[in-house]
């Protein structure tokens, strides 16, 4: 069996996805972009129990998994979801000195690469134990 494409492509992936979040964002650099994803991507994990989050990074393309799980301290205690305010504030804790991460850096409005990421299969998200808050959450409404 030959290795799957998108261990083959996993670069190009990544880099497209960090261009579309440096976009829709409206930041000037991917470096920019990094500290937003990073600070969403943990926000996120924060909020899943661990087997929910395995579930959920299984759908992600390569590159975005890897930094969905690194420097992970899988016994941190689960957060709950909280007002929009709250989450941004701890998005934007990530390396603070030099993160531009926009008002809206929730996930209400991504772009077509990052959406692509983010997609995932409706099966999968029917195994999750909390499947109905984070789809409320994740559609913004």
């Amino acid at each position: 069996m030959p290795v799957p494409r998108n261990y083959y492509h996993a670069t190009e992936q990544f880099e497209n996805f960090m261009l579309d979040a440096r976009d829709v964002a409206d930041l000037q650099t991917t470096n920019m972009a990094w500290n937003m994803v990073v600070g969403v991507l943990e926000a996120f994990r924060r909020r899943l129990k661990l087997e929910d989050a395995i579930i959920f990074a299984n759908h992600l393309p390569t590159g975005i998994r890897a930094l969905f799980v690194a420097d992970w301290d899988p016994y941190e205690e689960k957060r709950e979801f909280a007002d929009e305010g709250s989450l941004l504030e701890e998005i934007k804790s990530v390396r603070n000195q030099h993160n531009f991460s926009p008002d809206d850096a929730c996930l209400r409005k991504i772009g077509g690469e990052a959406f692509k990421s983010w997609q995932v299969d409706e099966s999968a998200i029917s195994r999750f134990s909390e499947a109905r808050t984070l789809l409320i959450y994740y559609r913004g409404d």
